[in-house]
């Protein structure tokens, strides 16, 4: 029965997320690894004991749909077999869940998301209410995009990115991402014998980006890349990311130390007040296009915090419309932020090109969330 008084630990309570990707959840066969879950549920008993708790943001659905149908363990191309896929798998997971944490008396919920009950404010807001009132109840929320009718999300989504938003949503203490690699490397593993880990990263640099690599599964749909772009917002927002091997031993336990294993992301500072709007801006919608900024539009937005001006504007890419959420790059390449339009693309490109005058500002610093 559910304990439904307020949590003991109150507003000092601990909250982790923990993201588990398709390579970490499956065997060998490509199939949902029983034995693995199982393991994972008793750290998560062990850590919730000491004080945390915990959300778990997982993959998966797809693999355990198409081992359910007897298809190829392959994600497939069509999307509506891995619609169909998905529908079964969640079912399939959902159930696998249940199974390896009630022993220990833990209730799981069932989250399924996508980026329509995230872009909206409101809906924002809600879902937000509901991950506090679940934590409250003593509940661990098991949470996926939900593939079976977001077409946009199955082609572009990625589980990295969801479970930075849903650490924004719940105001988590670490993220961990327990991957198929120890944690991020200066170069591929795979292919340098010279690679070494990087236990701790304060800033993300257009180097480091550089150098992400792919998707690590046949059936998965994140990559390093991912993994950065979270670490990226989390950073802004002041949360920890951690990641690290999901099979090595302990990797729960060992990743919520205050000296955890594989990499740890975090920022030296915030840079200036992540509101809850902030936070929804940064995470909440699909991106829609890019401006590209020169130095001194860097300069004013990063060190001045002022609102980004078209005269520091030197490219905008994509076609997006006003209030779309927008990427905002410097000339190097590297993210600086991210914002809502005052313009859509075609405006701001005349008032660019100085063709036009439309407004003085292109995102004004109250919808601007910068990643450094």
């Amino acid at each position: 029965m559910v304990n439904q008084k307020e949590s003991a630990q109150g507003a000092s309570r601990k909250i982790a997320v923990l993201k588990l990707g398709t390579s970490t959840l499956t065997d060998g066969d490509g199939r949902i690894d029983r034995a693995f879950l199982a393991d994972l549920a008793h750290q998560v008993n062990r850590v919730r004991a000491s004080g945390w708790k915990v959300v778990i943001v997982s993959s998966g659905a797809v693999a355990a749909g198409l081992d359910e149908m007897s298809l190829p363990l392959v994600r497939p191309k069509d999307i509506p077999t891995v619609q169909a896929a998905s529908s079964i798998g969640q079912r399939a997971l959902s159930a696998a869940y249940d199974q390896v944490f009630s022993p220990y008396g833990i209730i799981t919920s069932l989250v399924l998301l996508t980026r329509r009950d995230t872009a909206d404010r409101n809906a924002y807001l809600h879902a937000r209410d509901t991950f506090g009132r679940l934590l409250d109840f003593d509940v661990v929320p098991i949470v996926n995009e939900n593939d079976t009718v977001s077409v946009e999300q199955i082609k572009f989504g990625d589980n990295d990115t969801l479970a930075a938003l849903v650490a924004c949503l719940v105001g988590a203490d670490r993220v961990v991402i327990l991957s198929d690699i120890d944690g991020l490397y200066t170069a591929n593993p795979q292919k340098d014998l010279d690679a070494r880990l990087i236990p701790h990263v304060e800033r993300i640099t257009p180097e480091i980006m550089a150098g992400a690599s792919g998707a690590g599964s046949n059936v998965g749909s994140g990559g390093m890349i991912t993994k950065l772009t979270a670490a990226q917002v989390l950073g802004a927002a002041g949360i920890p990311l951690v990641i690290c091997h999901g099979r090595a031993q302990d990797a729960v336990i060992r990743a919520l130390d205050p000296a955890p294993i594989g990499t740890l992301f975090s920022a030296a500072h915030k840079p200036h007040e992540i509101t809850p709007r902030k936070l929804w801006i940064a995470l909440g919608d699909s991106i829609r296009g890019r401006v590209v900024i020169d130095q001194g539009a860097r300069f004013a937005i990063v060190e001045k915090g002022k609102s980004l001006l078209p005269v520091g504007i030197v490219s905008v890419e994509g076609d997006f419309s006003c209030e779309d959420v927008i990427n905002v790059v410097d000339e190097d390449g590297f993210v600086v932020g991210r914002g809502l339009a005052r313009l859509d693309s075609a405006q701001l490109r005349c008032q660019v090109c100085g063709e036009a005058s439309f407004a003085e500002v292109a995102i004004h610093r109250d919808d601007l969330v910068l990643f450094e």
